[in-house]
């Protein structure tokens, strides 16, 4: 578990599942957690109601972590939606739903946090097997907005590499939440979230643009 005693750390969707986790280990570790999420929650030194997908939420809330916190050093975005549908019943509304969930709030999460963060930082986005490797069936709009959170990260690494900035994807597996059946398979969550932490720390510098695949079960 890397030190990060005294900075500030953006975590959005900060009151999901993954989210909790994530924001506990951070703050183990010694970071200011600025917790994000659509409804105000009560974790982290700072919590802000904020829409991901809203360029004027976005930036607000990067006004307000500022202000209340300082300028961010890193920012672990959790925020996602799976869905799948076959590919001939795939509305529009459903195709652009999933995007912009998934994909135009790395994006706005992402450009808002560079132009924050003059002293270099950290940027973790969330993928996954379907992103990293190849879509899948029924899931045309998933396995293209987890492509596209790759090729974010791969864009923005290339551009700041050099700078102090990195950017990394994780791509976990199915995340294990401890509710599930005996034999299910992915990866617990609390793998998933000690990764984030370790991508807000030194890791991240030898693994900028990199995609971290954490398809578990621990140790393979």
């Amino acid at each position: 578990m890397p030190d990060l005693t005294g900075r500030i750390i953006i975590v959005t969707g900060a009151s999901g599942r993954l989210g909790r986790v994530v924001v506990r280990q951070l703050e183990a570790a010694g970071a200011r957690v600025a917790a994000l999420d659509r409804e105000e929650g009560t974790n982290g030194a700072l919590a802000l109601a904020i829409d991901v997908t809203d360029e004027a939420s976005v930036q607000t809330a990067f006004d307000t972590i500022e202000a209340e916190l300082g300028m961010p050093d890193g920012l672990v975005h959790t925020v996602g939606m799976w869905k799948g549908e076959p590919f001939a019943e795939t509305s529009m509304e459903s195709w652009d739903t999933v995007l912009r969930v998934n994909l135009t709030s790395t994006f706005l999460m992402f450009r808002e946090a560079v132009r924050r963060m003059s002293n270099g930082g950290r940027l973790v986005g969330i993928t996954s097997g379907q992103g990293a490797d190849g879509g899948v069936a029924k899931q045309a709009a998933y396995s293209a907005s987890k492509a596209g959170v790759m090729r974010v990260v791969e864009s923005v690494a290339a551009e700041y590499s050099g700078s102090g900035l990195t950017a990394v994807a994780l791509a976990p597996s199915t995340i294990l939440f401890g509710d599930e059946d005996s034999d299910a398979e992915g990866v617990p969550v609390e793998e998933v979230a000690s990764w984030c932490v370790r991508l807000c720390g030194p890791d991240a510098e030898t693994l900028n643009g990199q995609v971290v695949r954490a398809y578990g079960p621990v140790g393979t």
